[in-house]
């Protein structure tokens, strides 16, 4: 892209689409309520992908489901009412509840996320391609909260046929100064653009972005698993709570593996 030359890019929401239940052909639903071309990106609300999918499970088993779901909790705190838990779930996401959530479910349901986003989206652009000839990209999303900030946005948790970072290091930036840890995570940030017009509440499940071609690719780019940063570079593996309840442990388990006499000094 030019330097100086101002982007431009839109955002439709999809609307027409019929409620999702289990073993629906979502690529074909949704290239049946839309024109698509080359350069296109699909955000799909991963929701109505675990529908289609069948990652339902009864109400009453939201917590035991959580449990399931979870590989690693980071952090716990305890409210009037309940425990809120921000775990790492299978898909190595890190958020409330392990991404089990009852918005947008049939009464006494809740969801889970699918079991592969990346793979989820990958057959859903490569049936989408097929049925369009069009060179689309697909992102699936998910509302996740971040640390220290209030609010949710979307996140891309799924991802196929889209390049999830504008990796810029080794360019330079608008004054000549070198870039070398410049990454922009592009899959968030379409993603939480086109929530605008997906909303919460408005029965829009899917947005399609055009005029942001040059992050289309192929089929076996990485994914949205791609974006969450390994254990070792990771600064925050666990809440403030938790990291001080395991250095009191560390430090009492020493103390008495010296002995009374140590630990008395």
């Amino acid at each position: 892209m030019e330097r100086g030359v101002a982007v431009k890019f839109s955002i439709e929401g999809i609307g027409g689409l019929p409620e999702i239940t289990k073993g629906a052909d979502l690529a074909a639903l949704i290239v049946d309520a839309t024109d698509l071309a080359d350069g296109d990106i699909l955000v799909i609300t991963s929701k109505i992908v675990s529908k289609a999918e069948g990652r339902v499970v009864q109400a009453a088993d939201r917590e035991q489901a959580i449990t399931d779901e979870t590989v690693r909790v980071v952090a716990t705190r305890q409210y009037e009412g309940g425990v809120t838990r921000i775990v790492e779930n299978r898909q190595g996401v890190i958020g409330a509840a392990a991404g089990v959530d009852a918005s947008n479910a049939a009464d006494g349901t809740v969801l889970l996320l699918p079991v592969d986003p990346d793979a989820s989206a990958r057959a859903l652009a490569t049936g989408i391609r097929a049925l369009t000839g069009a060179r689309v990209g697909v992102i699936l999303s998910d509302t996740l909260g971040r640390p220290w900030r209030e609010g949710q946005t979307d996140l891309a948790i799924g991802a196929a046929g889209v390049h999830v970072f504008d990796d810029l290091r080794g360019s330079t930036d608008a004054s000549g100064k070198p870039l070398s840890v410049t990454m922009p995570c592009v899959a968030d940030e379409i993603a939480g653009a086109a929530e605008l017009v997906k909303g919460k509440s408005s029965a829009v499940p899917v947005a399609v972005v055009r005029g942001l071609g040059r992050f289309v690719g192929d089929l076996d780019l990485p994914g949205a698993r791609s974006i969450q940063r390994p254990a070792e570079r990771d600064l925050f593996r666990v809440g403030a709570d938790e990291a001080y309840n395991e250095g009191y442990r560390d430090g009492f388990d020493e103390a008495q593996s010296e002995g009374p006499l140590a630990a008395a000094e």
